[in-house]
């Protein structure tokens, strides 16, 4: 998901620092120190407009998140929500997910959440797609032992390319649907996400998993 550039968004950035790092190089280990409290730490990985981090933060006070993104627009449209709530269990950070080994210390983060990524379909682009190996190891290295993946998606293409790649690097599945909005058994504590509310009214099944090294 593109955004149009916000005017706006580079000011509100810097006068709202002690809310969203722009400086993430060497915070591997420390991140609990943002947050008012020391509690289990979660992440989203590309986190979009931020409906569903906000959301999570909000229903779940006895947790700590991160929404990272790398697009300037996007995470100045969460930090917007993020003045108005001063949710204190909620710090955003602007960055590049590639290397998360440089922004985390080892088994830092209990949870992970990877919501509609891009599905990069073209076969010379696989290595882009946040369920490919090289990110898989990254995410085995930053959760702690007993830290797990959610995973949700449209498209059928990648949840089925990430089923295989999750399951080549030896994961294990814990919970598992093809169309998530109509599993009552998973469906009922699902938060959605902006593209997620838009594109299931449109009649597109949502995949889902949960999955754990």
């Amino acid at each position: 998901m593109r955004l149009r550039n916000k005017p706006w968004a580079k000011e509100m950035i810097n006068d709202n620092l002690d809310l969203i790092s722009i400086q993430p190089e060497n915070m591997q280990g420390k991140w609990q120190a943002r947050f008012e409290k020391k509690q289990p730490l979660f992440l989203e990985l590309g986190s979009g407009k931020g409906a569903f981090i906000t959301e999570l933060a909000r229903q779940n006070p006895q947790n700590n998140y991160i929404a990272m993104e790398v697009q300037e627009g996007a995470i100045a449209l969460i930090l917007k929500k993020q003045v108005e709530n001063k949710l204190p269990n909620l710090q955003l950070l602007l960055a590049n997910g590639s290397e998360l080994s440089d922004l985390f210390a080892e088994g830092e983060i209990k949870g992970l959440y990877l919501n509609f990524s891009d599905p990069w379909p073209k076969t010379r682009h696989v290595k882009r797609r946040l369920t490919y190996k090289s990110f898989l190891k990254q995410y085995k290295y930053v959760l702690e032992d007993e830290g797990n993946i959610e995973f949700k998606t449209d498209n059928q293409g990648l949840f089925e390319y990430s089923l295989v790649s999750m399951n080549n690097f030896g994961m294990k599945f814990e919970e598992l649907s093809l169309d998530l909005h109509n599993d009552e058994s998973l469906n009922e504590s699902n938060i959605q996400t902006e593209y997620e509310e838009k594109f299931s009214k449109k009649g597109f099944r949502i995949n889902y998993l949960k999955a754990s090294f």
